[in-house]
């Protein structure tokens, strides 16, 4: 059986689920993701994020936008800590960027994060003007 760290050690990055206070970011670049070593990286397994109460504005109308955001991924090394998800997810809330864009950036920080073996993220938005858009990307593609 193999040795397992003890906690200090494997969690002293996670500094966002350790703050005693939440700080919420003004944007996804002032954002961070927060991962931790995956104890499990030799089995392959699949993580799931179901975030259904997703906003972001409109680049054109500034008005704001809401969707639903869904994450998969196989971890490799590390796991997304689901707090620092949390905070980076709300920081698209005065943000402006269209959907695609939205989907799109959230699977490339994720791969910058974590490198993931693969990770799938879909965006599920709300009507506007009488059109649905749902935008899926994929690593790798």
């Amino acid at each position: 059986m193999r040795p397992v760290r003890k906690t200090k050690d494997r969690f002293q990055t996670l500094t966002l689920l350790a703050c005693g206070e939440t700080h919420y970011p003004s944007s996804p670049d002032r954002a961070r993701l927060e991962a931790f070593t995956n104890l499990h990286r030799r089995r392959r397994y699949w993580v799931q994020f179901d975030c259904p109460e997703f906003t972001s504005l409109c680049p054109v109308t500034k008005q704001p936008d809401f969707g639903h955001i869904a994450i998969r991924y196989v971890p490799d090394q590390l796991c997304l800590e689901s707090k620092s998800l949390k905070l980076y997810l709300f920081s698209f809330r005065n943000h402006s960027v269209f959907h695609e864009e939205v989907v799109n950036r959230i699977l490339d920080d994720l791969v910058k994060a974590v490198r993931p073996r693969q990770a799938q993220v879909k965006g599920v938005f709300n009507p506007r003007g009488g059109i649905a858009i749902m935008v899926e990307a994929a690593y790798p593609s």
